[in-house]
């Protein structure tokens, strides 16, 4: 095979391990209580073999006697850069742990579990894959494990093969699936440990213990690599205002982390448009009010970001689209003429004063738990139409002089499958050993974590955190279900507010940022950096 320089360099890469992971035989787990979900209750009902697991801690302790493991393993959900790092960091673990241990991956998925359909993964055949991006070593699926047969098959899939351990690397649906699997495997008196890897480029699964999920930090420096491009491009065409959406369905992490990688002049955060109930017109004028100041500076030009999920943020919008989810999930065949007589005076109101296209795309097909697919939804066309209707009105009445021609971006699937940074890298290799290390300790239903990422590789500490601590209720489909809470952008915490406290000045002065490419070599300021929101931040 062919293999470009860079690949040959990535494959040759040596990820560093914390302390902790350098012999596995000495690590145990000390225990600590958890803290107790606000569904206690309903968790203790749903989960009465895997709720109330303490908390578990990294730490030395005496050598322990080892055995063969065999253990499975799947991608689940979307790329992210650094999965196969999960996978060579545990394959490298169980063979520290047991020279005989084995690897097994299911193929596309959690459909490969359910259908029994997998191989066994080999060295050989795994250093191809060292530092690589993308999940193509053996696939991935969005199929949701979650039915009686989907449950009975997976276990006896399991059960042909004699695992000890089953590893699901994915996100926050994914690592549901992995609290159910482990509370059936138990109810059915099975000692087959199943462990959770925390994946999304989105970085909402976030937790007291999980800082970000991996995949994020190369994601976002791949986007602001564009972005920082597009700045230069404007600052130096002087004619555009480029609205660039980034991917990110339910929280804003990747623009407000692209926002402090590059300092874009106006960045639109979900969050904080939902706190202040700002409206579509409202956001619009902002929009409009900056391409206004800079055109007085004789700015013609500008950037502007906006996070996928936004229109979901906007009050209004939200509560069309809520009630747009509740109709389609009675009756998918609604179209536009049947649905506008069911919504209310409000969300009909709302609906209407969208452009004709928007309102096409919100009545696409609905994810597999029946909410509306945002990445469909083109929020930065509909922002520029709105903002040059605000813009043309101004300029009738005398309150606007400039020009302005806007350009519009997407930048999503670039950022899922690049050479992960050397920060995610190591971050995924120490995932994996984690997760080989719970599986030879008989732990089960736990999410493996790395703590002190914003710090050294050899300040991090490892632990993991029961599952069922992280999950609330959410409706889907019409109907309560249990699932693992997303993390939206704290607006209180330092991240946001700092850059809260900046951005006026990048508003209109051009403080843009040029990251340039991911960097693997060289000075670690440019090699070792962890994502910006997870670094302490000083604010005023």
């Amino acid at each position: 095979m062919e293999r470009s320089p860079l690949e040959k360099m990535r494959l040759a890469y040596r990820p560093s391990l914390p302390p902790q992971l350098r012999n596995l035989s000495q690590i145990q787990f000390q225990t600590e209580p958890t803290p107790s979900s606000k569904e206690k209750k309903r968790i203790d009902e749903l989960f009465p073999k895997t709720a109330n697991q303490p908390l578990l801690r990294g730490s030395l302790g005496t050598s322990s006697p080892s055995s063969p493991l065999r253990v499975g393993v799947f991608f689940s959900g979307g790329p992210a850069a650094g999965g196969h790092n999960v996978i060579t960091g545990l394959f490298d673990a169980l063979k520290q742990i047991h020279g005989e241990s084995r690897l097994f991956g299911f193929l596309n998925g959690p459909q490969g579990v359910i259908d029994g359909s997998s191989r066994e993964i080999t060295l050989e055949e795994l250093q191809n894959y060292r530092n690589q991006g993308g999940f193509d070593l053996i696939g991935s699926g969005r199929t949701k494990i979650e039915t009686p047969e989907q449950m009975q098959a997976t276990y006896e899939t399991v059960e042909k093969l004699g695992l000890n351990g089953l590893v699901v690397i994915g996100g926050d649906d994914s690592n549901t699936i992995a609290a159910m699997l482990a509370e059936y495997f138990k109810k059915r008196g099975s000692e087959l440990c199943v462990i959770g890897a925390p994946k999304t480029i989105d970085g909402d699964l976030q937790n007291p213990y999980v800082a970000i999920s991996f995949g994020f930090d190369t994601a976002c420096k791949t986007y602001a690599e564009v972005i920082g491009n597009i700045a230069r491009d404007a600052a130096s065409a002087r004619k555009y205002t480029h609205f660039i959406k980034l991917m990110g369905r339910s929280a804003s992490h990747v623009t407000l982390e692209c926002a402090l990688l590059t300092h874009p002049n106006l960045t639109l955060i979900g969050e904080e448009v939902k706190a202040k109930n700002l409206s579509l017109a409202q956001i619009t004028s902002s929009i409009a009010d900056m391409i206004s100041k800079r055109c007085e500076l004789g700015k013609n030009y500008g950037v502007v970001l906006v996070p996928e999920g936004l229109i979901e943020f906007i009050p209004e919008i939200g509560a069309l689209i809520r009630e747009l989810n509740a109709l389609l999930a009675k009756d998918p065949n609604l179209v536009l003429e049947t649905i506008k007589p069911q919504l209310t005076p409000q969300s009909l109101t709302a609906f209407t004063t969208l452009p004709d296209a928007i309102q096409k795309q919100l009545l696409l097909h609905r994810d597999p738990h029946g909410n509306v697919q945002v990445s469909l939804i083109e929020t930065e066309k509909l922002l520029m139409e709105v903002v040059a209707v605000e813009l043309d009105k101004r300029k009738k009445e005398g309150r606007f002089k400039g020009k302005y021609a806007f350009q519009h971006h997407f930048l999503g699937y670039e950022g899922r499958a690049g050479f992960p940074s050397n920060f995610d890298c190591n971050y995924c290799y120490a995932l994996g050993h984690v997760a080989a290390l719970l599986i030879s300790r008989k732990h089960t239903g736990y999410m493996c974590f790395v703590e002190g990422l914003q710090d050294n590789v050899e300040s991090w500490k490892i632990g993991a955190v029961p599952l069922t601590s992280l999950l609330y209720l959410e409706v889907r489909k019409g109907k309560e279900q249990m699932v693992v809470q997303k993390a939206l952008v704290d607006l209180s915490a330092k991240p946001f507010l700092y850059f809260q406290q900046h951005r006026k000045a990048w508003e209109l002065e051009d403080a843009y940022l040029f990251p340039g490419p991911i960097q693997y070599f060289g000075d670690p300021s440019l090699t070792e950096t962890p994502p910006i929101i997870i670094q302490p931040l000083e604010t005023t």
